[in-house]
């Protein structure tokens, strides 16, 4: 069997109307349902929806074809090589063939932004290729399964990997490397540190799901909210949040008030709604509500104060329908009350990006190339009442017990855990293990030490609005009026000059901002990415970060910053050693 199916997971907009197809074999099961039973059963990935890409579809498609013996060949996106969500589907690759050849020709723009598709990717596009030969004997099925990978350089430009591939012509002109699986199924296990499994587990799906007994810190952990239409939901500016919300709710209500009178008897609500972008932003959980004859109605009680990105505050209208998941956010910071008194950590997991934490005390989004996790210290009802801490009573003996110390509390755990995933040779040393699972938490021999600096670090980045101005020096145009209102700020090539706009720019950036890094970015850059006026491509939605208000709020915001990164700077260099 020989093809290039596509790879694309899912549709990026649900008003494209563009959803992949759904396939049916002969005994009339899906595909889909041969996915879930297989690869998606024995995954122990948390997200999953990687798994519904066409291209994995085809790999199960052709694996249950190809009878006693064959051989596949399938060019496709290499994702299922080394993915946290393709655990299970190594394994059943594993189980279902003799002999696995993976030419791995990279080009994933997203892990490596160094790169550019159009350049380094032999298609041209923005995730990686590979080449993949799966082999099943008939006279070799009791035999372990043999796999062999080969990877061109990252950095060749795609000519150099066309000349390689006419060069090698055969499987036999590629130099392989045997690849030898662990026990979770990981094939390329190159920088994973195995010391990682004896530490504590930060969250885990069995705590979590109650389904044995406590083997976490965190018995809650939530992702952060994914709305699904961001620029609708999302805005600096409350009024304007009202207006597109309201605006929103009117069209949606038009919908359902035609769905539920006009439609035809075959009529499927694909077929139905209204996909006008200036209007409505559609995702399947909406479909839903609009099948189930749900009306809206706005409710000013639902706006909240929201971490769109590190140190970038906006309005949320946090709602149950037009937000897609709100995850369990309804449980940990249900109302403004519970913000006054609940510290979350906010993790940025997931392989392509590196791992980052930042202490939150209002709803945090989801982020986007991989996701977060939120670890908070109280759980709530969703009225907000029946507060309930949420480390576990066995982390707690657990910590108590190593370090012959009865006195340690659970907002010491809490506090010593995130000084800990702030450590660089933490980050560094296991940055191969944080790309595949949520962290895990060694004893540091100075366990006072981590609670100290982490309880310094939280009140620093929860306060960072309240932190003093660096003294940045101020170079103004006098050639044009006065102004503090931003469209677009730049950093200079040098990096030590903001060019706040035609008026301003902002000069004396020390480098030690820059070590301040929450994923590829440095919190600065954050700030300068963010506050800027954004116009949404598809709804023409207007985000304009300045406020009428105090309007030298950018302005304080990056001196605050600035403080903030380099006390942050000082307090990570001063951490005691990991042991």
């Amino acid at each position: 069997i020989i093809g290039n199916p596509p790879y694309n997971a899912s549709q990026v907009n649900e008003n494209d109307n563009n959803k992949n197809r759904k396939y049916t074999t002969k005994d009339k099961t899906g595909i889909d349902d041969q996915v879930a039973a297989t690869y998606s059963k024995d995954s122990k990935a948390t997200n999953k929806n990687a798994l519904s890409d066409p291209y994995v579809k085809a790999f199960r498609w052709a694996s249950d074809r190809i009878g006693d013996e064959g051989i596949i060949a399938l060019v496709t996106n290499n994702s299922f090589i080394n993915e946290i969500a393709f655990d299970g589907m190594r394994c059943n690759l594993a189980k279902d063939f003799d002999v696995i050849y993976i030419l791995d020709l990279g080009g994933n723009v997203r892990k490596n932004p160094k790169i550019s598709g159009t350049t380094h990717n032999v298609f041209g596009i923005q995730v990686g290729v590979s080449i993949n030969l799966l082999i099943r004997k008939k006279d070799q099925r009791s035999q372990p399964t043999q796999i062999y990978y080969a990877r061109v350089d990252e950095y060749w430009r795609k000519e150099e990997k066309y000349n390689y591939l006419n060069q090698c012509q055969k499987w036999d002109g590629v130099q392989w490397q045997t690849i030898e699986p662990d026990k979770r199924y990981i094939w390329l296990t190159e920088g994973l540190q195995y010391d990682f499994d004896t530490f504590i587990p930060i969250g885990n799906k069995e705590t979590k799901n109650k389904s044995s007994n406590d083997s976490a810190i965190f018995r809650l952990y939530s992702i952060g909210v994914q709305t699904s239409r961001d620029a609708w939901v999302f805005n600096y500016k409350i009024d304007e949040l009202t207006k597109n919300v309201k605006f929103f709710i009117d069209n949606y209500n038009h919908q359902l008030y035609k769905w539920e009178n006009q439609r035809n008897p075959n009529d499927t609500i694909d077929q139905f709604v209204d996909y006008n972008d200036n209007k409505m932003k559609w995702s399947s959980s909406l479909k839903s509500s609009l099948n189930s004859n749900t009306k809206l109605e706005l409710d000013l009680n639902k706006i909240r104060k929201s971490l769109y990105r590190p140190f970038c505050l906006q309005f949320l209208y946090f709602d149950y329908i037009l937000n897609h998941r709100r995850g369990l956010f309804v449980k940990i910071l249900p109302t403004l009350h519970n913000e006054q008194e609940n510290r979350v950590i906010w993790l940025k997991v997931g392989s392509e990006v590196p791992i980052f934490c930042l202490m939150v005390n209002v709803i945090p989004e989801l982020l986007p190339q991989g996701g977060s996790q939120c670890f908070p210290f109280y759980t709530y009802n969703k009225d907000g009442k029946k507060r309930k801490e949420n480390i576990t009573k066995w982390s707690l003996e657990q910590f108590r017990n190593y370090y012959q110390d009865r006195t340690i509390t659970k907002w010491d755990i809490f506090y010593y855990t995130y000084g800990l995933l702030h450590h660089p040779t933490y980050r560094e040393r296991y940055a191969a293990n944080l790309k595949r699972e949520l962290p895990r938490i060694p004893y540091a021999p100075d366990f006072r030490g981590f609670v100290n600096a982490g309880q310094q670090l939280a009140d620093l980045h929860l306060n960072y609005e309240q932190q003093p101005e660096y003294n940045l020096k101020f170079i103004e145009n006098d050639q044009v009026p006065l102004n503090w209102r931003v469209e677009k700020m730049k950093l200079s090539k040098d990096k030590t000059q903001i060019i706040y706009n035609e008026f301003l720019t902002l000069s004396g950036i020390p480098p030690e901002v820059f070590e301040y890094r929450l994923g590829n970015r440095s919190a600065l850059d954050w700030i300068i990415d963010q506050y800027q006026v954004k116009i949404d491509k598809r709804s023409g939605i207007v985000n304009d970060p300045n406020r009428l208000d105090d309007e030298q709020y950018i302005v304080r915001l990056i001196g605050q910053v600035i403080t903030v990164s380099l006390e942050t700077v000082k307090i990570v260099k001063n951490l005691p050693d990991l042991g």
